[in-house]
């Protein structure tokens, strides 16, 4: 989730002389300007469909159960964008509810009269918070957008309040506020610095416990009490370590949670609020995590991390007993409760499985399908599902990756490779469906989604192995996951590519200059190229956990190792043919960090493409854009790994009523 910066210098790219420096158009120019494309579709059927089917693949996520258990508010982009809908929990035919601007998040008041939402202008992350009425007949604005950051934590037991976090007091810090949507007062109840969030507002509505960032991959735990301001630390290690999934008794006597506390693998813990003291009940060697308790206080759920995949677990708390899971698609899993009923929502996705939703009646032990996506008319059985791979690091550390082979390969065929890295760094590729990931492969493309060093899923090490110094060492796990796939032999590493956004980005970039052998193309999505810039003008929400996942930019050793670390620094090493992709609205990533690899490369000489998108920030969430950029992205790696044309197929023009994931 990499990186918010504002500094627009270019400090690292050496001049040029004037003569030839004035023989290139500037950077960006308008044929960097991606023009609007109509939305096609091809006849179904293909073996190479085009990117427009799996774009047009729709989904469900981020859902919300109404008080009672009857109604889910839920997000989906089928009109080409994320906007708010609601159905029935059992099924049915859904109601939109929003028609602007993309929709970031929703939650439903424990009332039950209203669904709050947030909004952005663009993709540049600064919401606005609104509420409108499950029947969409009302609406009402909360908190207009402005410059300020906000993150939503959580409603009052109630539904009468919400509490969040806002830099609106200084642009630097998140301080905590609670709104009351009643007389629409707005109060600040706590100063924060750098990063401070809320998990949950406790069952009786007198405190929050508040998350107190601490690096990446780790937090401090806080309770505030709201009559009298006051906070005390609930955690706060020697040894940073990570506190989520915050799920209270009914009776406030203490909370459930997630935590990898002295701990390699995140564990299920109970912490009692009168004793302090944290009991761990539940200890695989799999990370914990959504831990949710049903609002009676009688089911405790939570799932386990498995290569990726996610297995469920109930536990029924009176019996002491666990509860059978019924039988689910294979996948990533999501589990949250209505606020006043024992029906629980199921998120799940996966490579066969692009999104969707199911309830879950514990009590009555009946499971409803309240969603049903469809997959554009592709093939399901054509849809592959990756083998996970742990290999070995030049230096010993045990990497991992998911890989994707093209459907119907004959014998002894060997399919150009193309690398994925994701961003974060502390994230994890996960067999989930993409859209991209799906197409390229349908393309006779293999793809390896790598989980170097950095990822999260292998235990804290691991997660902890690319922090300051040790960050060089994550970029040569590209060359050895290149290598141990020539010794697997399943694909050519002879045609290879690296493809990666935001973080994942940067390890593009990292590959062309550190590695510009290795690869034969690059696209690199948002990426930081001047870890300087970055690092001096990163986000308020990022700033308290760089200086343990990074270091000290102030510090002149650190910063002349980011200053070697820097692709920009070392441009004149590209050899690579290369496409980027930026939104010009990215507030983690501005987009200057592209216009300057951009530029530096055409300075010198090289292939570049770039397509600068006007109407986007850190991604590209229209279905249009994602056409665009797919397209071309396809065109280029057919090009430069010498993979067959897909032969032109006739198109429906027609503007599609489906829209993109």
């Amino acid at each position: 989730m990499r990186r918010l910066t504002y500094c627009l210098a270019l400090t690292l790219l050496l001049p040029l002389p004037a003569a030839l420096a004035a023989e290139v158009p500037p950077t960006p120019n308008e044929s960097d300007i991606p023009q609007p494309v109509p939305v096609t579709i091809d006849l179904a059927g293909s073996d190479k469909p085009d990117i427009g089917r799996f774009l047009n693949v729709r989904r469900a996520f981020s859902p919300s159960l109404s008080p009672d258990g009857t109604q889910l508010a839920f997000r989906t982009s089928i009109t080409g964008k994320p906007q708010l809908w609601v159905a029935d929990a059992d099924g049915g035919w859904p109601r939109q509810l929003t028609f602007g601007e993309s929709v970031t998040f929703n939650a439903w008041s424990p009332g039950g009269e209203w669904i709050l939402y947030g909004a952005d202008r663009g993709g540049n992350e600064r919401e606005g918070y609104y509420l409108v009425t499950a029947d969409g007949t009302r609406e009402r604005e909360l908190l207009a957008p402005s410059e300020a950051f906000r993150v939503f934590g959580a409603f009052s037991p109630d539904g009468g309040k919400i509490a969040y976090s806002s830099t609106q007091r200084n642009g630097r810090d998140f301080d905590i506020y609670v709104f009351d949507l009643e007389t629409g007062g707005e109060v600040l109840v706590y100063e924060g610095v750098f990063g401070f969030f809320v998990q949950d507002w406790s069952p009786d509505g007198s405190t929050l416990v508040l998350s107190e960032t601490r690096g990446e991959d780790a937090n401090d735990l806080h309770l505030l009490d709201l009559e009298t301001g006051a906070a005390r630390v609930l955690f706060k290690p020697d040894t940073a370590a990570a506190y989520t999934d915050v799920s209270w008794r009914p009776d406030g006597s203490g909370f459930y949670l997630a935590t990898d506390q002295d701990r390699e693998f995140s564990a299920l813990a109970y912490y009692d609020l009168a004793a302090g003291e944290l009991g761990l009940l539940a200890t695989p060697d799999h990370d914990v995590g959504n831990v949710t308790l049903s609002p009676e206080g009688r089911y405790l759920t939570w799932t386990t991390n498995q290569g990726g995949y996610s297995a469920l677990h109930v536990r029924d708390l009176p019996a002491g007993s666990d509860v059978a899971v019924p039988e689910l698609p294979a996948g990533i899993y999501t589990l949250d409760w209505a606020p006043h009923a024992p029906v629980a929502s199921l998120a799940i996705r996966g490579p066969q499985v692009p999104g969707d939703l199911w309830t879950w009646n514990l009590a009555q032990g009946e499971l409803h399908r309240a969603t049903e996506s469809a997959l554009a008319g592709l093939d399901p059985a054509r849809l592959v599902v990756p083998q996970h791979f742990d290999f070995p690091a030049r230096d010993g550390e045990t990497l991992h990756g998911l890989l994707y082979l093209p459907p119907g390969l004959a014998e002894g065929d060997k399919p150009p490779v193309l690398l994925g890295v994701h961003g974060g760094p502390t994230s994890q590729s996960r067999p989930s469906f993409s859209p991209s990931t799906q197409y390229l492969v349908a393309q006779g493309i293999a793809v390896f989604d790598l989980n170097f060093r950095g990822s999260t899923g292998y235990g804290k090490r691991f997660a902890r192995l690319d922090n300051q110094r040790l960050r060089p060492n994550a970029v040569l796990d590209m060359e050895d996951a290149i290598r141990w796939l020539e010794t697997e032999g399943s694909v050519d590493t002879t045609r290879t590519a690296v493809m990666g956004g935001s973080y994942g980005g940067y390890l593009a970039f990292a590959a062309v200059t550190t590695l510009p052998d290795l690869f034969d193309v690059a696209v690199s999505f948002v990426g930081v190229s001047n870890w300087i810039t970055a690092l001096e003008g990163a986000s308020p929400a990022l700033k308290a956990s760089d200086r343990a996942e990074y270091g000290d930019i102030d510090d002149p050793e650190d910063r002349e190792f980011f200053r070697q670390l820097s692709p920009i620094t070392h441009i004149d090493r590209v050899k690579t043919p290369i496409m980027v992709l930026h939104g010009a609205n990215d507030p983690r990533d501005p987009v200057t960090e592209s216009d300057q690899f951009v530029r530096g490369i055409r300075e010198r000489g090289g292939t570049v493409e770039y397509l600068r998108f006007p109407d986007e920030g850190h991604g590209i969430r229209s279905l249009e854009n994602r056409l665009t950029a797919y397209r071309r992205i396809a065109q280029l790696l057919r090009r430069e790994l010498g993979v067959e044309e897909t032969p032109a197929v006739e198109v429906n023009e027609a503007k599609s009523p489906l829209g993109a994931d």
